[in-house]
């Protein structure tokens, strides 16, 4: 009996941590699309980087970290990346590109 319980919170964890990913992915998605915008450029991939425990600072802070490429003129790649501090928008990085 307190096995299915133990089953039961575990996998119900589990989903709501899956859920929680889902919908930091999406405003990280969300906040990349603008930016590219904001700066006119194209947005060619986003992809999750990692979970991180301690910032490039040597801070302790859980953060995740996406990282994404996009396009200045069109027939040229660059990575960038996102910082995700839970649910807001951090910091965010662009490799130096042509105009």
């Amino acid at each position: 009996m307190m096995d299915n319980l133990l089953m039961i919170l575990g996998v119900s964890l589990a989903c709501w941590l899956f859920w929680q990913q889902r919908r930091q992915a999406e405003i990280a998605r969300t906040t990349i699309t603008q930016k590219c915008k904001q700066l006119d450029l194209q947005l060619v991939s986003v992809a999750f980087g990692a979970h991180k425990l301690k910032t490039p600072a040597g801070a302790w802070r859980f953060h995740t970290v996406y990282h994404f490429e996009f396009s200045s003129l069109g027939d040229d790649c660059y990575p960038g990346s996102l910082t995700m501090w839970g649910f807001r928008p951090g910091e965010f990085h662009l490799s130096p590109h042509r105009l």
